[in-house]
């Protein structure tokens, strides 16, 4: 079954910093590019790490906080406060920016890349190629794109490619309707166990947002045969002579 990559819906012209650009030119590249982060790449297109908005809002929140608190005695700050408060010290993208970059191949799927970037609560992925150099990214925006697939070439490729291609079902023993990205599947299938299967499949079809089973099936097989009563011959022993 075809599924949509992630170099299919990722952008290819990515908006990027240096690891020496300032932080006041990483806030002109995001606002004047009307983005909410950007990947930070060394000279070799490597991705080293990722700059956010937020990243940048931290910073500036901290520098507000910082007078206010110098004059009152803290507490020494724990390990994680402390690196906390480096970062929001930042002048340049490398000190401002997140490590490890999580990152992603153009040939990933879709569905794989939503599932990374709910994991670890980020907003955007860099893509890489094979020696890890940048080639594009993507957003949440990007990948919603699959939502936006008409009905019609849904509910054709739940057709081609579920029933016909996966299932092996011949012509018209199912029936498929979409309405909004919502699939309603009804017909007759020749095993129970078919049900659950084919209502996965069409969940994996990109652009689904719903399953409406109507399936019914015409053999039990996930019911475990039923034990018959053997037929022996009775044994006659004769008597010895």
């Amino acid at each position: 079954m075809k599924t949509r990559t992630v170099g299919e819906v990722m952008t290819s012209e990515v908006v990027e910093a240096r690891p020496e650009t300032s932080f006041k030119d990483v806030a002109r590249l995001l606002d004047g590019h009307r983005i909410s982060g950007l990947p930070v790449v060394d000279h070799d297109d490597k991705v080293l790490g990722v700059i956010s908005e937020t990243d940048l809002i931290h910073q500036q929140a901290f520098r507000a906080d910082h007078g206010r608190e110098r004059r009152f005695r803290m507490p020494a700050l724990r390990h994680a406060a402390r690196a906390a408060a480096t970062k929001a010290t930042a002048m340049t993208a490398e000190e401002l920016m997140s490590t490890p970059a999580i990152t992603v191949h153009p040939e990933q799927r879709v569905a794989d890349a939503a599932r990374v970037m709910e994991r670890h609560h980020i907003e955007r992925l860099p893509v890489v190629d094979e020696e890890d150099r940048l080639i594009g990214i993507a957003t949440r925006r990007d990948l919603l794109r699959v939502f936006l697939r008409t009905d019609d070439e849904i509910r054709q490729e739940v057709i081609d490619e579920v029933l016909t291609h996966a299932m092996l079902l011949p012509p018209q023993s199912v029936f498929v309707s979409v309405n909004d990205g919502v699939v309603t599947l009804e017909g007759r299938l020749e095993h129970r166990s078919d049900v659950p299967l084919t209502i996965r499949l069409t969940w994996r079809v990109d652009g689904v947002v719903g399953v409406m089973n109507s399936l019914t099936f015409r053999i039990d097989d996930t019911r475990p045969p039923e034990k018959h009563p053997s037929h022996r011959l009775d044994h006659h022993w004769l008597p010895e002579r």
